[in-house]
């Protein structure tokens, strides 16, 4: 497949980083590094981040300045950033090219002839995760962009010498259009982000186009009627399909030992034969899926099967992906970047059958449009646990045009509260939890500062 973002490198040296701190951008940096760019950036607040990229040379400075993108024959920017910012403006103004952030993803994909590239509405974040753990355990030497930090690699971002990049695609606003891998994995395709897509048809186009422009190999759930729909024809157009999934029809299937073990041990079939046998350490049958999905596209790649058992075994999980801060006065205190009514069920439904005495769960709504669109699914899912505590709606990118706000979600689920502020949150929720419960923050947003709120007061509160 010709290649798209190849010319934007060309004659390129020096490469300067609007907000080099970014969870997004701090990855694509150190890449170009690595690869001999002279990179600087900029930022407005200090971060162990920052402190990492440092340590490779790489020049940051504090605040937006128009003279920080001085001598740079490129600018990256993530979407955020405003056309008014004074190194936008600096750019534009000095002829500098400015691209945002997918754009340069998609041209440093371009540079590995073997790019594995995962989508789909849920699991993203896990299964790169799970992807590059199993690669670099196998001594494949991955180079990864990660959405979320891996404790495996000390952070979201990996810079291998091999051939191989992993990276996640994400599908809002289309970002994912901007990447042209060998290998995509396709976990699943949902309603959501409806504020861009508007409906399901057109999120399905978007998946097509996506299938449509992956040069080799796709990685698919075939037990997801809309993810089979998406790569209608695919075959026919010189594509490999690979298919996971539960049902008998999978290239890949697992068939799971013991369906009430917190942490699923399963036996992996390729073509209906036993290849080998898996026990995961992360809770949940949706990690089975997860884990299904990276031994797929492992394995199709040249990975053994034993050496996938043994990383998918030795991984722990990602940040914010049901994970565990600590148990203070053996009160267990967990956090999960769940945003959507799918995502959230696995999760409280997972969190339901550890074994706590109670659950506490604190939900913190993400967008109006999409507390709006799933007000029901959101209050069916969010009844399942024994407890649930609501903060405000996170904005994130609107102003609320629905008229929609917690209480209204609050209403619909039996005994739910709801709070202003975290610190409430975090008060009413120590007071009432007891030893042996739960208490697991919910969201996309900044819901893990109510879970560091509510781990310092029990931390504190020794008399509880």
């Amino acid at each position: 497949m010709k290649k798209k973002y190849e010319y934007l490198l060309e004659n390129v040296k020096k490469i300067h980083f609007v907000g080099i701190g970014g969870s997004g951008m701090c990855p694509l940096a150190e890449i170009l590094n690595q690869k001999g760019y002279e990179i600087t950036g900029s930022d407005v607040a200090e971060s162990d981040t920052l402190a990492r990229i440092r340590s490779y040379g790489i020049n940051v400075t504090m605040g937006h300045k128009p003279e920080n993108v001085n001598g740079a024959d490129l600018v990256v920017h993530t979407a955020a950033v405003k056309a008014d910012n004074p190194e936008i403006v600096s750019a534009k103004e000095q002829g500098i090219k400015t691209i945002e952030r997918s754009v340069m993803l998609g041209a440093v994909v371009e540079k590995y002839p073997q790019s594995v590239a995962v989508c789909g509405t849920h699991g993203k974040t896990t299964t790169t995760s799970m992807i590059t753990q199993i690669f670099t355990m196998a001594d494949f030497d991955p180079t990864a962009v990660i959405g979320a930090k891996l404790p495996f690699i000390g952070g979201n971002s990996r810079v291998g010498k091999s051939e191989i990049i992993v990276c996640e695609a994400c599908e809002y606003v289309d970002s994912f259009l901007r990447i042209f891998p060998a290998v995509s994995v396709i976990l699943n395709v949902d309603e959501d982000h409806l504020d861009y897509f508007g409906n399901l048809d057109r999120i399905k186009e978007s998946f097509i186009n996506f299938a449509n422009q992956t040069s080799d190999t796709l990685v698919v759930n075939g037990d997801d009627a809309n993810t089979m729909f998406c790569i209608d024809g695919m075959k026919e157009k010189g594509k490999k399909i690979v298919t996971f999934g539960f049902g008998e029809n999978n290239d890949f299937r697992a068939v799971i030992h013991n369906k009430n073990d917190v942490c699923e041990s399963f036996d992996l079939l390729y073509h209906n034969k036993k290849i080998t046998e898996i026990t995961l350490s992360v809770p949940g049958s949706f990690n089975v899926m997860n884990g299904l999905a990276a031994a797929a596209a492992t394995i199709t790649l040249g990975v053994s099967p034993d050496e996938v058992s043994k990383a998918l075994n030795a991984f722990h999980g990602a940040h914010r992906r049901f994970e565990i801060l600590g148990t203070p006065q053996g009160i267990t205190v967990a956090d999960d970047f769940a945003h959507h009514p799918t995502e959230l069920k696995a999760t409280l439904t997972t969190a339901m059958s550890m074994g706590y005495k109670q659950v506490w769960a604190v939900f913190q709504p993400h967008t109006f449009s999409r507390t709006y669109t799933f007000l029901n699914e959101f209050a069916e899912v969010l009844s399942i646990p024994d407890h649930c505590i609501l903060s405000e709606i996170l904005p994130v990118r609107e102003t609320n045009k629905w008229n929609i706000y917690s209480k209204d979600l609050a209403e619909k689920i039996d005994g739910c509260v709801w709070f202003e502020t975290f610190d409430e949150i975090a008060d009413y929720v120590t007071k009432k939890a007891q030893p042996g419960d739960l208490i697991i923050t919910i969201g996309g947003g900044n819901v893990y500062m109510c879970a560091n709120m509510i781990m310092e007061k029990l931390s504190k509160d020794s008399t509880k």
